[in-house]
This record gives C-alpha cells, structure tokens and sequence, in this order.
C-alpha cells in the first residue's frame, strides 16, 4: 500500500529549533532581560510623578515599559483593561509599584507634612532609613526598655440619636481637615487628630455593637471608651449597654454631655442618672470624668479631648515598641472592583511597612500600597497608627488579628492554624462542662453572666441575689450586664467577648441570637423561677450542677392501616406534623390515652428505609416489641435532650 503524502516541515524561523526547546529557552532570556531591564530603570529613575488620571498607553511611556507589561500587571490585580483606558492614581500606583517603581502623585510634596514622632513616613522620601525590626516571631512580653509612648485608641459609644456620629464629625473635621484644601479625602474606619502636638485615634465604628464584635474575634484595640449622652434625654437603654460593654472591657469611661446647647439640657439630671448607674462623675466624689459639650455650636470639644489625653497619661498610659514586625487588628475591609480586596488595619506592636508579607486571620498578602486617613501614600505606620492596606488575597473580617510573617510557608502554616480554630472555637469553651472544669482547676475565679428578664421587677432581685453569692463561695457571680427583653445577637456577643454565660428569665431567645449562640458556644439558660435560677447558678460555682433533661416532641403519625407482615404488625401511616426520625421514642396513644411507650425497629418510605419522614408523607413504622396496632392509633414521637 502506498504511503500517505506528508506535508514537507517549514523552515525554522530565525532563533526557533526544531522541537522548539531553543526558542523556549530563547523567550524566556528575553523576558528575564526585560524584566532586568525594567528593575533597573526603576532603579535609576527615583519616584516618579503620576497624574490623577492617566490612560494605559501614557502609564507605560511614563514607566518606559512595554504595554502589555502594563495590561499584564493590571489583570493580575484582578482589573482587565484596554490600551486606551483611563485609570486612578491608586490604580496606576499600584502598577508602578508592582513593576518596581517609586511613584508621587503630581502636585505633591516629596515628604508629607511635619507630624509629631509617631506619626509615619511619608512613601515618597526613598533615603529614609528603615529602622531594623526584630525577627519575625511573637513575644510574649516586650522588654520594657523597648517600649514607646504611643497615641491612644479611643472608640465612642451611647444610645441611638444622643449624637456619637455628629460629635465624631465635630472633630475630625475640626483638628483633621485644618489647614487642607482638599480636607478629607477618604473613609478608612478610623483616624488621627492632634492636640498640642500629641494624636488620639479614633475608630469611626461607633457603637457598642461593633464594639463587643471586634473584642469577640480577639481584637481589643480601644484604650478608652467615651459614652456618649444627651443632655436632653437622660441616660436610655443604650446608654446601660454601653457602659456595660465598656465595663466588660476593662477600659477606662469618659461620660460626654452632649446636645448642652439645647433649652431643655439638664446635665445634673443626667450625672444623678449614671450615678445610679454605678458611674460616679468627679462632681459626685467619683473618678469619672463627665464633660459638657455641643456637636452644634463645638462647645467642649477642645476640653473633651485635652481630657482623653490626661485619661490616657493617668489610667492607660499606651505604650509599644515599634522596632519589631507589626501586629494589630483589622477594623474593616472591603472588595474594590478596581482596587481588589481593600483592610484598613491599626497597628499596636511594631511598625508595618510597604512590602512586608501579613497574615489577617484567614488570607494573607505582601503589602503593595498603605495610605493613611487623608488619602496619602506612607512608607509607613508606627503603633496606634490606621491604614489602609493593598494587597491582600481577599477580605479578612473585622475584628481579625494581623500580624507581619517571614516568608510564605509561614503564612500557609499560621492560615492553616487558623482554620482549625476557628472550627474548633467556641465548641465547647462556654459550656457548662468547660464552666465546671475552669471552676473545679481554680483556672476562673469569676462566673460572668448576663442577665435578662421581662420587667424591671425581676431583674434586681436576681442581680442581687447573684451577686451576694460570692460570699459563700470561692468562685463569685459576677453580672456584666443586666437588660430588659429578648434575649438577642448583641447580647450572645458581649457573651463571646466576656466568656460569660446568658441567664433568660421570662423571655424568649430570638431566632438569630440563638443560631449566634450554638455556633459561638454561648450557653443561655433559661428560667422562670427565681429560686431555682440562684440555686442552680449556687451550684454551677461549686462545680455541683446536675444537668437537665427536657422532652422534646418532633411530631405526630396517625396509623391509618395495621398490616401484617409474618408474625410483625406493620403501622401504615401518615405524619399529621412535624417530622418523625427513625432515632425517635414513640409514645402510642389510643383514644387520648397512652397503651405503650418504646422505639422504633423500622422506618420505611415504600421499599426504603429512611431516618426520616416529613409531614404530609406516608410511611410504614415497626414499632419496637409491639405490634398490637389498631387503626387510628396515633404515635407521638419525641426524644430527651439535655439543656
């Protein structure tokens, strides 16, 4: 048979072998060269200005770098762009920064403005000496030698309405924009005044919820708490909260006054009401200072924050060393269709730098860009510092730990770590056998609890007759916090925060604080009877609690068919409601009167077994050594579980 024609090869283009393993190899110098070439460009070049806008043809004649070296470094950024498109200075920043080039934004000084010493370097200054950190590795103490003053946290809490946003503004706008054309350019979370040359930190995350929430991930970043009160309302059920929550946390109070402007303010009758509160101002003897101020007429703003100061030097004294690798905790993050995942992070140990590679809970990344409050680019950010971060691999939740690691296996390894506690967090932390075992080892010498009750009636009588049971017993009872109502979400977080347990009494648990609850491993108790509320808290102290056990009905079968199957009787039935599980105990009733009580041997769906039926379906049940079946029976089926 003739052999088939075959088409003859085409010359080797010039620099392609045959096989093209030459041509491989040849590309991939050609490539390495470019990329040299590039690096050293950016070398020589120094930072180099960007407008505002700039297309991606003009980015890459400014870089001097092919486009699609350009198109390449934007679509792994996760942007797919064209040669004709415009993009952002952050955007374009981030290219440059990515190919290896300094860049400054046109119109801007080469260093940012005069700060005090704790305030980061300004990106652009390259000379700038990086100060050498200390290896990458958790301490558990700083060496006190190494410690340095830093600004203080401050988060700002109240009741709906009493002005927490309004006063927030008042001074971010006051001491932040001051002397700034462009004034505030951005929202990042969080940022930084300054009084008389020092700064304060504010996290603009007010209210108490997102207070307890951060505490709950692990994140304790305010130093001081500042409640928030109108003149004019008097302290509200938010207000209680708040200053529970503050309790809780173990941090110092500032009562602001607000809305004094007002005709109808009355102050003393908002200081007689936090007395009550246990919050004794310093015009009553007490240690807490309560400050008049106005978001309106800016009225004690200036006295409010010289007080934060004197509060921070006196009570917390915030210190940290900022010559190591920095940790922190992340106060929001965000998806940013042309940015990608976008943290803002506040420092507390070290000082984080562009470049350095963090783990923020469960994704990590080496930091491409930082911008502080006002939209600028830092090289930069010293402790108590916010910023906000480029370059993660998504967006971590608020409230997560970061920290800087050495290299990438390091990274997957403290990622991994991770995951595996958070599977394993709450699962049994606050049940009432990891109370027991804290109790019986001396590991808690307090039993934190949550109080909720119908009406006011109840509540202090269960308080006080908690609380008098510390002096019976070596471990006391210790109420963080008592309200009126449900049992809810904010409720099970304070709880998470404060590993402390939920006493409901007389009221339901909501549907979504109870789902919060199983997979934060809160326990709620609940009650309806005060004496067994404080016997059984009586005994939990003493490690002596003996469970409880309540039925449980799951639903009901009518049998409308007894059908003999050798010597079994067969129950042909339909579930009038709930659903029946093959686990189930069964309780047979006949003419409203019980006749038997077991199990089930059987559970089938026509030919199948299942573990399971729903209501509305038919199915075939074999009961457990019984088989006196009557039509009509119907069959209850519940089980006992431990509460």
């Amino acid at each position: 048979m003739p052999r088939p024609m075959q088409r003859s090869r085409p010359a080797n283009r010039p620099g392609q072998s045959r096989g093209g393993r030459r041509g491989q190899l040849e590309a991939f110098e050609r490539r390495a060269e470019a990329a040299t070439a590039t690096a050293t460009r950016a070398a020589e070049a120094g930072p180099i200005e960007l407008p505002s806008v700039v297309s991606v043809a003009d980015l890459a004649g400014i870089l001097g770098v092919p486009v699609t070296q350009v198109i390449k470094a934007l679509f792994t950024n996760g942007t797919v762009a064209t040669i004709n498109q415009a993009l952002d200075y952050d955007t374009a920043a981030v290219v440059a920064t990515d190919l290896g080039f300094e860049v400054r934004e046109q119109g801007t000084a080469t260093t940012a403005p005069a700060a005090p010493v704790s305030a980061p370097t300004a990106e652009p200054a390259a000379d700038t000496a990086t100060t050498p950190v200390a290896p990458v590795q958790e301490q558990a103490e700083e060496d006190a030698s190494l410690l340095e003053p830093r600004p203080p946290v401050v988060t700002i809490m109240g009741h709906v309405d009493h002005g927490k946003t309004s006063l927030l503004d008042v001074i971010r706008n006051a001491r932040v924009a001051a002397g700034e054309a462009g004034g505030i350019t951005q929202h990042i979370g969080a940022y930084q005044v300054e009084v008389d040359g020092s700064l304060i930190t504010f996290l603009d995350t007010p209210g108490h919820e997102a207070f307890t929430a951060m505490r709950a991930r692990g994140a304790h970043v305010t130093d001081i708490a500042v409640i928030v009160v109108a003149a004019d309302d008097g302290v509200m059920p938010q207000t209680r909260e708040a200053i529970d929550h503050a309790r809780a946390a173990n941090v110092p109070i500032i009562v602001a006054i607000n809305k004094i402007d007002l005709e109808s303010a009355n102050p003393d009758r908002v200081k007689q009401e936090l007395a009550e509160l246990n919050v004794v101002v310093t015009e009553y003897g007490g240690n807490i200072e309560a400050i008049p101020v106005s978001a309106r007429t800016h009225q004690g703003i200036d006295t409010l924050l010289e007080t934060i100061q004197l509060v921070a030097e006196a009570e917390v004294e915030p210190k940290a060393n900022p010559h190591r690798p920095a940790t922190g905790a992340v106060i929001e993050a965000r998806m940013d269709k042309t940015r990608g995942a976008v943290a803002t992070l506040l420092v507390q140990q070290g000082t984080l730098h562009v470049g350095d590679l963090i783990v923020a809970g469960t994704v990590q990344g080496r930091l491409k860009a930082l911008f502080d409050d006002r939209g600028r680019r830092v090289k930069d950010a010293p402790p108590s510092f916010p910023v906000e971060v480029l370059g993660l691999s998504g967006v971590p939740a608020a409230g997560d730990p970061f920290s800087v690691v050495a290299d990438e296996r390091t990274a997957r390894t403290m990622i991994e770590a991770a995951l595996a506690a958070s599977q394993r967090d709450g699962e049994t932390e606050l049940s009432i056998e990891a109370v027991f075992a804290r109790i019986r080892s001396g590991a808690i010498k307090e039993l934190n609890l949550i109080v909720k009750a119908d009406v006011q009636g109840s509540v202090e009588p269960i308080t006080s007759s908690l609380e008098k049971l510390g002096d019976q017993t070596e471990t006391r009872a210790k109420v963080i916090h008592s309200g009126l109502g449900n049992v809810n979400v904010n409720d099970v977080n304070l709880a998470d925060a404060s590993k402390a347990m939920i006493i409901a009494f007389n009221v339901r648990i909501e549907a979504d604080a109870k789902r919060a609850a199983e997979l934060q491993g809160v326990s709620i108790r609940e009650y309806n009877v005060i004496y067994t509320l404080v016997e059984d808290v009586e005994q939990m102290l003493t490690g002596m609690l003996e469970p409880r056990f309540e039925e449980v009905v799951h639903g009901h079968a009518e049998v409308r068919q007894a059908i003999k199957a050798g010597r079994r009787t067969v129950a042909g039935c339909i579930v009038t409601d709930g659903v029946i599980h093959r686990r189930d105990r069964v309780r047979c009733q006949r003419d409203g009167q019980k006749i038997w009580e077991g199990g089930i041997a059987s559970l089938r769906r026509f030919k199948d077994d299942v573990n399971e039926v729903r209501d509305g379906f038919e199915c075939g049940i074999i009961l457990d050594g019984f088989d006196d079946i009557a039509e009509g029976d119907v069959l209850e089926m519940y089980s006992t579980e431990r509460v």
